[in-house]
């Protein structure tokens, strides 16, 4: 596994057999919801598997309502993937503050993740993958 060091000081790091990462297409259609409201649909989300942590769909920006979504100021930084922003849901009121995230400048090694955005699914009601159709 290499490490770098970027300007800011964080360390970078690449996946590899210690801290597997993959990005595949769901085949799947993937909805998103809250309180009745569809947040997005997708036919082309990515799902993303990294070791130690549960299987994330990512789903393109285009196939969300962003409308629906109010940019926070909460940010995060993962050494494999970037920098991370973060937005809320206000219909969902208080337990969907900072419910989606974005790494909008990936690093090289994830970024197929790059316009897509990404559901806590305990901040939401649903996140349902369903046969195309």
């Amino acid at each position: 596994m290499s490490e770098q060091t970027n300007r800011t000081a964080k360390a970078i790091k690449t996946p590899g057999p210690d801290h597997p990462i993959s990005i595949e297409r769901n085949l799947k259609r993937v909805v998103v919801s809250i309180g009745g409201t569809v947040l997005a649909d997708s036919r082309d989300a990515l799902i993303l598997r990294e070791a130690g942590h549960p299987d994330v769909q990512y789903l393109p920006r285009k196939d969300v309502d962003m409308t629906l979504l109010e940019r926070s100021a909460h940010a995060s930084y993962c050494p494999y993937k970037g920098d991370c922003t973060y937005f809320s849901i206000p219909s969902g009121g208080e337990r969907a503050v900072n419910a989606v995230w974005s790494y909008e400048a990936p690093y090289d090694a994830v970024s197929a993740i790059k316009n897509h955005l990404a559901f806590y699914p305990d901040k939401v009601d649903a996140i349902e993958s369903r046969p195309e159709g």
